[in-house]
């Protein structure tokens, strides 16, 4: 990119999510549920009722971990980015960001924020591929420096 040329930034709303692993953990939370259902209706006729609900319940709970899992994802749009990992959301307004990193061997993105603390975004991460992850992070970055640049206030 030539000197002083700006980054072609992404249409907003963009949503990035590790597509691969969230294929597979939704395909096999489904097996999973089917599997322990389909085990708890062909139990032999000396098998209890209580026997039959637990197994049902234990395929639900090995299911629901894997949605739990497939949960991350991080979604910019035109008043900040939305950050959903395993159990939590966070959303950040665009002048919260101060940095976004990915080095090498990083599992995921991590947000440096201005209140000195660090968000890991694991909607974007190298398991997928690591040029895409990149290409995300690096549209994540610009987003960031474009947007919160322009939201903060002048000072004299």
């Amino acid at each position: 990119m030539p000197v002083g040329e700006l980054p072609e930034l992404p249409t907003l709303p963009v949503t990035w999510l590790p597509r691969r692993n969230r294929a597979v953990l939704l395909t096999a939370s489904g097996v999973l549920a089917v599997l322990f259902v389909g085990m708890a209706l062909a139990l032999p006729a000396n098998w209890q009722l209580n026997d039959r609900v637990m197994l049902t319940c234990l395929g639900l709970v090995f299911s629901s971990v894997g949605l739990m899992l497939a949960r991350p994802k991080v979604v910019a749009d035109a008043d900040g980015v939305t950050v959903v990992n395993l159990v939590r959301m966070r959303r950040l307004h665009w002048a919260e960001i101060v940095r976004v990193n990915l080095r090498q061997g990083d599992p995921w993105v991590t947000l440096d924020l201005a209140d000195g603390t660090s968000l890991a975004a694991m909607g974007i991460q190298p398991s997928g591929g690591r040029e895409q992850a990149v290409r995300a992070a690096r549209a994540l970055r610009d987003l960031a420096e474009s947007h919160g640049a322009a939201a903060e206030p002048a000072t004299a």
